[in-house]
């Protein structure tokens, strides 16, 4: 239990750092804490350190939602939630945002943990089946959201582009430096270009209204009906090979639609993001499968229970909403700041951090995504259909066409 313990207290702090630094994720954290396993092995245990990267993980699902709601800085995971919950800031409504974030995340756990261990016992010997359905899936998907736009043809124009620079971004990442976070660290200047940069180029100009929190604006039926949406999205996509919380975004634009019920897809997104971490979990115990850099870190330390790891990330999801909740009682303090000086803040710190993680090349892919980002703002087109930098890489992988 004090192993239990230690983990747990270290990767809350560690995913709250992760959670509050854009550009940051858990998952370079869990590299560095796998490079010093040595030394860590020795003073924490297997299990505290393990239970460290995994807390790390289920603290940064719900901290991230911070900075994207008050800078409008995309997390990989949570790249669209950006659009409406900056709107939320805009409207005097970043407090509210935040803890309709934190309660999205907060009511996965309810789901996402038995669902897990459903998934654990009896979905390995379904597997063939579902890795040869993801390509057809993703095809229908994106042919249903293209087919309801009002504009079919530029959707599916912005739709391809923004696959291609997707599919050129990832195939040519080793062209990148890699200071930290490996080749998936080219992910944080395209989606900062598609769904940042090219958002704060156009944002109203004038003073941050006053932020006043009055209460969440959702029925309890939307709130349950969203928390079952987004958790099955994000147990689907963790459990699938190839996809990510990102995939499950797109996939609950077309369902719930993040313009017309904002409040509705900001819970859907985060209880889809916290979900995605836990299946994560069971498919590394069950398939021997690393949906991502924290699951791959723990397989590489001595074998863990995975009942146990689920304990610590029940006891971390806790104690992240309440530190979630606590820092979104700091909105006031951006009443009456510039706008348009905060955003040319936001959009240096995103640069100068592409630069230092990625070197020329992410900065070249900053400046393309940027680019392909204006173009549904321009048109008054959703900006879903951006998340095609996402869903053809994976739609090619599926199909056997490596990228």
């Amino acid at each position: 239990m004090l192993e239990i313990l230690a983990g747990v207290c270290i990767g809350v702090v560690l995913g709250t750092i992760s959670g509050l630094i854009p550009g940051v994720h858990a998952n370079t954290l869990a590299g560095i804490l796998l490079g010093l396993q040595a030394l860590l092995l020795t003073l924490l245990g297997p299990l505290a350190l393990a239970g460290a990267m995994f807390a790390a993980l289920i603290t940064h699902t719900f901290v991230d939602a911070v900075p994207s709601t008050f800078l409008g800085i995309p997390d990989a995971d949570t790249s669209l939630a950006v659009l409406p919950a900056h709107a939320l800031c805009l409207e005097g409504k970043g407090e509210e945002a935040v803890r309709i974030a934190a309660l999205g995340s907060a009511g996965a756990i309810i789901l996402a943990v038995p669902l897990s261990v459903v998934c654990f016992l009896l979905l390995p010997q379904l597997q063939p089946y579902f890795d040869w359905w993801i390509g057809i899936l993703l095809i229908a998907v994106v042919g249903y959201m293209v087919v309801t736009s009002d504009a079919p043809g530029w959707a599916l124009g912005v739709f391809c582009v923004s696959g291609l620079l997707g599919t050129f971004a990832l195939h040519y990442s080793y062209l990148s430096w890699h200071t930290v976070g490996g080749e998936s660290a080219i992910l944080m200047p395209l989606l900062s270009g598609l769904f940042g940069i090219s958002i704060l180029l156009i944002a109203a100009r004038g003073k941050i209204p006053t932020q006043r929190f009055e209460g969440i604006t959702l029925e309890d039926r939307k709130v349950v009906k969203c928390s079952v949406i987004g958790t099955a999205a994000g147990i689907a996509v963790g459990w699938l090979p190839g996809l990510s919380t990102a995939s499950a975004n797109a996939v609950l634009a077309s369902v719930i639609g993040y313009e017309k019920d904002r409040r509705g897809y900001i819970l859907a997104t985060n209880a889809a993001n916290t979900a995605n971490a836990f299946i994560g979990l069971a498919a590394l115990f069950a398939l021997s499968r690393m949906r991502n850099g924290v699951m791959a870190a723990l397989a590489e330390l001595p074998p863990q229970s995975m009942s146990a790891l689920m304990v610590v990330g029940v006891l971390a999801a806790c104690a992240a909403y309440l530190i979630t909740i606590f820092l979104g009682r700091y909105a006031p303090l951006l009443n009456g700041i510039d706008s348009m000086l905060l955003n040319r803040g936001v959009i240096a710190f995103v640069v100068i951090l592409c630069i230092i993680l990625t070197g020329p090349f992410g900065l070249v892919i900053l400046i393309l995504a940027t680019a392909t980002g204006l173009v549904p703002h321009i048109i008054n087109l959703p900006a879903v259909y951006c998340m095609g930098s996402i869903m053809v890489p994976v739609m090619l992988y599926s199909f056997g066409i490596l990228v």
